[in-house]
């Protein structure tokens, strides 16, 4: 092809139309890199110093942040000590008693038995487990002997109930009910956090109480997820670790998650700390029903369904970004899409809410951020959540594939309600930024 003058000038425009182009892309992706990375920085340092004044100020004596974003880790420190004895730093590997985290456990190991047909959400209790029949409701109760009357529950407490904890069943020692904590005292139920004995009778214990309210009356936080445990334990013919370990750990590759840690990770597990007039002291006492507080290391302890695992911030999130992925993570199905979606929606009626918190729902296992509530909380519509008793905490955001773990390990703790709600709020006010 020949070229003219013309053609020549044309081509030269264009080579320095394509040249200045190209540069001005160059420079706009540097100020984008450049925007970006400072934007990551001042999320680091909001997440850094909300950490480091927890731990100066002693409101936690350490604390272990992860925060994932599209599958991705954007946050992932620890801080202050996993001993405050000996002053051992925490690390992000440490392993944690994470108590009432086990109920979601629990919860995704009876929906797995629900897809399998061997169970109905409303199927009675008692169907599986036979002592539950023809439950008793407390009604007259005499403070200076502990004696008390009973009447006839209206229906059976259905597997469903135990899961949105409408069944009427307590917790010893931290319920707010006089009553029920006197009465569980004198019987020997226990919380399961440490607890020796067997799950079975445990619970068939358990199923002797009177129930605190009707069933789908209220909803009334107590050993539900413990009784799940056992369901799941005569469902499938085998024991609830066993169950769990099979069906849930092996298959997220979750290895730091256990009932009862092994010697060799022994030196990984966080002491429990207690707020003293001199800051944190280690604990070194009974806990709960006279436990020992290094029960994870402990044999003969029973498996709580409730409250008995042990777990890292990274094996739990494997857990989470499993339901965030609508059941899938690392190519292995552990539930059904519609199987999560499910847990994940409101179960308490109108009733049960009139009856407790206005503005609080809960799903099948979880805690629920809803339409009705949002305006009381940073995360998403459809974000759930839960914690455990030693003050870690957790929340799972579908919309904006957010996952966040909160744990300290407290007797006790003082601030439960708040640590999780204030890295929430850190989190979510830098969230354009990323």
């Amino acid at each position: 092809m020949k070229l003219n003058v013309t053609s020549v000038l044309l081509y030269g425009n264009l080579k320095i139309k394509i040249e200045m182009y190209r540069q001005i892309l160059t420079f706009i992706a540097c100020l984008i890199t450049l925007n970006s990375f400072s934007q990551s920085t001042q999320f680091t340092k909001s997440m850094d110093d909300l950490s480091t004044r927890l731990v100066t100020d002693q409101e936690v004596a350490g604390v272990n942040v992860l925060i994932f974003k599209d599958g991705e880790v954007l946050y992932n420190k620890a801080f202050g000590y996993a001993d405050t004895k000996t002053k051992q730093p925490l690390r992000t590997n440490h392993i944690f008693r994470i108590a009432s985290q086990t109920k979601a456990v629990t919860s995704v190991a009876v929906m797995k038995l629900l897809e399998q047909g061997k169970i109905l959400l409303d199927d009675p209790i008692s169907k599986y487990i036979p002592q539950f029949k023809d439950p008793k409701i407390l009604d007259k109760f005499n403070p200076v002997d502990s004696s008390y009357t009973t009447i006839s529950a209206q229906r059976e407490i259905t597997i469903r109930d135990l899961l949105r904890h409408t069944s009427g069943i307590d917790y010893p020692v931290i319920s707010d009910d006089t009553r029920m904590k006197t009465i569980y005292a004198k019987a020997g139920v226990v919380t399961g956090i440490g607890s020796k004995g067997t799950l079975k009778e445990k619970m068939e214990l358990l199923a002797k109480q009177p129930l605190r309210n009707q069933p789908n009356t209220a909803f009334t936080y107590g050993l539900n997820t413990d009784v799940l445990g056992y369901l799941v334990e005569i469902v499938s013919g085998v024991s609830l670790d066993t169950f769990f370990q099979k069906n849930i750990f092996e298959p997220l590759q979750m290895t730091d998650t256990q009932f009862k840690i092994s010697q060799d990770k022994a030196n990984r597990l966080v002491s429990v700390s207690e707020k003293t007039d001199k800051g944190f002291a280690k604990v070194n006492h009974p806990i709960y029903e006279n436990s020992g507080v290094d029960y994870p290391l402990a044999d003969g302890i029973y498996l709580s369904g409730g409250a008995g695992l042990t777990s890292t911030t990274a094996d739990y999130a494997k857990f989470l970004q499993m339901l965030l992925n609508k059941g899938i993570y690392n190519g292995q199905r552990i539930l059904g899409a519609k199987t999560i979606e499910l847990m994940i929606t409101n179960q308490l009626s109108q009733e049960v809410i009139s009856h407790g918190d206005p503005d609080f729902r809960f799903g099948l296992g979880f805690e629920l951020v809803t339409d009705e509530n949002k305006f009381a909380r940073s995360p998403s519509v459809g974000t759930f959540s839960w914690g455990g008793a030693f003050n870690t905490h957790y929340w799972a955001d579908p919309k904006e594939n957010i996952i966040g773990l909160i744990y300290t390990q407290e007797y006790f703790p003082t601030s439960y309600n708040d640590l999780g709600t204030l890295y929430k709020n850190v989190v979510y006010a830098n969230l354009e930024a990323e």
